[in-house]
Order: structure tokens, then C-alpha cells, then sequence
């Protein structure tokens, strides 16, 4: 009897096998992280200049104020970045204290009269002289998120996690002053993305389902409370879905985001040609510079950066899953739910989905604070990346074949010299 014959592969399954193994390869996560994040930022800078370019005139500054602040922000969230990336795990659990310590004393300063300032409503900033200013709410997300992850690290080694006082003393006590302090200013947006970043955390390490039913219930009950106590927070909820302006124009930004959008089409109208943000979208470089991105840009240019925030998203959640160490598990997918719903409020802002709560697009939108907490933020992603074995081992061979090729290319340069000098 013959042997049956193997039926060839689908071309889906063969091209899902090898996605499936570029996507085991060691360096992947690395390399995702490094790329899509920088790819963000760059595209992020280009944008900023196209959709502060008018915001900064109509303020009396030149047109390229705001990018360049935006770029220097830049260029020092790089340094942070790098020295982030190289830093080990033990100078990583070290430094959070510090920056927890910091944080809280600068969100004080915050609400001391004199030293801090109010922007549309939220006392958040402290003016550092000149046109520079200091948000420290921003550096809040990144200081619970290591802290917490160090700290229940500690006590899972110590082998204190199996009682709920080690589980939630002092981590509950110590976010919630946090949390409070961020409310005192109005800044509802990053006090979501903390308690976020929290239950991720205790998501993480195992706690039972219904403490997150009983957390959930209380921290909605108490944003039904901040809204219908809040005329301009309870305006915003009222423009989600909203196709109209109003009557008194009260959901103008809404709107205006969505026309920017639909005015875009599939390709754009092209980069520094928007419309809308000539007056007619409000904070067209903050807010809502996906929505200017899709109006230049298309629905080409914005999917484009939807799908870097997957890329970045993906190995975030890949560094989390893989990781041995808790501390490792635990900052990794704190640091990726932190940046996915910023990004989710963000996106759903600008599409009317959500209502607008003021927070940046990660790596992309123009604010100096964010920028930098979330590009070492990124740096610290990278890091714990690398802690996987293979990964280090890959990245070691790399290093050794890269100084290899270049020893060999100089020594043949110089053996060209010396045959030349000898002719």
C-alpha cells in the first residue's frame, strides 16, 4: 500500500508559521520595543511641528516654538532612554524609592499657592522659568508602577503575598495618596491610568476575581461622584457621541476633532495643509493631534500609528510573559497597561468615543513631562527585556560577530595601505 502523500500547506497556515517564528525569535521583543516606540516619536515630531505651527503664532511665539521644546524634550528622554535600557534590574528596584519620594514632595509643591499652575481648570504644573513647565503627575504613573512592582517582589520573595495585609499594605495606602493628590489638581485622566496600572499589577500576582469586582464597583461609584459634582466634567461626558456642536458650541472640540478626521480621507491632504487647526480645533497638538495626523495624514497615516502602538503594546505583553523574575513581570505589564490606556484615552477622545480628559498620545502628542517619564519609561521595558536569557545570549553573540566584522574590515583597509605604501 503507498505511503500517503503529505497535502501541501495552506498559504495562510505557512505564512502564520513563519510570523509564528519570527515572532520566538529572541531579539523580537528588543527590537520591537526600540522601533516602534522610536518610529512613535519621530512621527510624533513631525506632527507636532505641523499642528503647533498656528497655535504657536496666534500665541506670539515663532512657528517652531513648540517643536522645539517638544525636541529638546526629545532629545533628552533619549539619554534617559539609553541610560535606562543599561541600567540593571537592582539599580532599577533601587531608584524607585527615589522616585516615588520625589514625586509625592513635587505633587505637593504642586498645590502650594505661588508654585503651582492652573491650565483649562487643573492645577498640575510648576513653572520651572521661562516657558518650561513641570508636570509631576506625569512621573506618578511611573513611580507607582515601579515601586509597586519592587515591592510586591519582596514580599513574594519573602513569602508574604498569601495574606491580603501584605498584598495591599502599604501598595493600597501609598497609590492612594497618589490618587489623591493627582484629584486635588483636576487631573481625573491620569488618576484612571493609575488605579489602571494597579489592579494590572494585582491582576499580575493572582488576587481573587472578586476583589477586582469590589474595587471596580467603588471606583466607579467614585467617578460618579468627581462628574455630576463637576459642571465641566459632566459638559464633557455629555459631547461623547456628539455629530453636533450644540447650541453654545459646547462640544465644538468633539466635533471638530471628527471633522479632521473625515476631512483626511484614505491618503490625506498632505503634511502642514490641515484646516482645523487653524482655529477651529483647540489644542490641535496635544488632544487631538491624532485627529490633524488623520486629516493630513488619512486613514492610511492613522492606522499606521495605531499599529506601532500594537507593535509596542505586543512586546510589552511578550516581556511580561516570558519573564522569570515577578519584579520583571510585574513592571512589564505595568508599564504596558499604563501606556495602552493613556493611548485608548487618548484615540477615544479624538474619535468622540470617550470624553476628552486632557491626556497626551504616548510618545507622540506635545508635553515636555509625559515625554520624558514614558521614553524611560520605555527604557526600563527594554531592560527588563533583557533579562531573558536567550535574549542576552543573542544579543552577545551580535556584539561579538558586529566587533569581529569591524576588526576584520580594518584590518583589510590596512593591509590595502601598507600594499599601497609598498608599491
Amino acid at each position: 500500500m503507498p505511503a500517503p502523500t503529505r497535502r501541501p500547506l495552506r498559504p495562510a497556515r505557512r505564512a502564520a508559521d513563519r510570523l509564528r517564528g519570527v515572532w520566538d525569535r529572541p531579539l523580537t521583543a528588543y527590537a520591537l520595543l526600540l522601533g516602534s516606540s522610536l518610529h512613535l516619536l519621530v512621527l510624533g515630531l513631525v506632527m507636532v511641528y505641523s499642528a503647533s505651527q498656528i497655535q504657536a503664532l496666534r500665541y506670539g511665539h515663532d512657528a517652531a516654538f513648540y517643536f522645539r521644546k517638544q525636541l529638546l524634550a526629545a532629545v533628552a528622554g533619549g539619554v534617559l532612554l539609553l541610560l535606562a535600557a543599561r541600567m540593571p534590574l537592582r539599580a532599577h528596584r533601587m531608584t524607585a524609592y527615589a522616585v516615588l519620594i520625589v514625586t509625592v514632595v513635587l505633587l505637593c509643591l504642586v498645590q502650594v499657592p505661588g508654585l503651582g499652575e492652573t491650565v483649562n481648570g487643573s492645577t498640575n504644573w510648576i513653572a520651572l522659568g521661562g516657558s518650561f513647565q513641570l508636570q509631576p503627575s506625569e512621573f506618578a504613573k511611573l513611580a507607582l508602577v515601579l515601586w509597586g512592582a519592587d515591592l510586591l517582589a519582596r514580599k513574594h520573595d519573602l513569602g508574604l503575598l498569601t495574606e491580603w495585609k501584605h498584598v495591599l499594605v502599604p501598595l493600597l495606602p501609598c497609590a492612594l495618596v497618589l490618587l489623591g493628590l493627582v484629584l486635588i489638581g483636576g487631573d481625573m485622566g491620569t488618576s484612571v491610568i493609575l488605579c489602571c496600572a494597579l489592579l494590572g499589577m494585582l491582576w499580575t500576582i493572582g488576587v481573587p476575581t472578586r476583589f477586582f469586582g469590589l474595587t471596580l464597583g467603588a471606583v466607579a461609584a467614585l467617578c460618579v461622584l468627581l462628574i455630576i459634582t463637576s459642571g465641566h466634567r459632566m459638559s464633557r461626558f455629555a459631547c461623547v457621541g456628539a455629530v453636533d456642536p450644540g447650541p453654545h458650541d459646547e462640544c465644538w472640540q468633539a466635533v471638530h476633532g471628527l471633522y479632521a478626521l473625515a476631512a483626511g480621507g484614505v491618503f490625506g491632504s498632505g503634511l502642514n495643509t490641515s484646516t482645523q487647526k487653524w482655529g477651529e480645533l483647540p489644542e490641535p497638538h496635544t488632544d487631538f493631534i491624532l485627529a490633524i495626523t488623520g486629516e493630513e495624514l488619512g486613514l492610511f497615516g492613522t492606522l499606521t500609528v495605531l499599529a506601532l502602538f500594537a507593535l509596542l503594546l505586543a512586546a510589552g505583553l511578550r516581556t511580561a510573559s516570558r519573564a522569570e523574575e515577578l519584579f520583571v513581570r510585574l513592571a512589564a505589564s505595568g508599564i504596558t497597561l499604563w501606556i495602552a490606556v493613556q493611548a485608548v484615552i487618548n484615540v477615544g477622545g479624538a474619535l468622540g468615543m470617550l470624553p476628552i480628559s486632557g491626556v497626551p498620545l504616548p510618545l507622540f502628542s506635545y508635553g515636555g513631562s509625559a515625554l520624558l517619564s514614558l521614553m524611560y519609561a520605555v527604557g526600563v521595558l527594554v531592560a527588563l527585556s533583557r533579562t531573558d536569557p536567550s535574549t542576552a545570549a543573542a544579543l552577545t553573540d551580535w556584539r561579538r560577530s558586529r566587533t569581529a566584522g569591524i576588526k576584520r574590515v580594518q584590518t583589510g583597509v590596512g593591509t590595502q595601505a601598507e600594499t599601497g605604501r609598498r608599491t
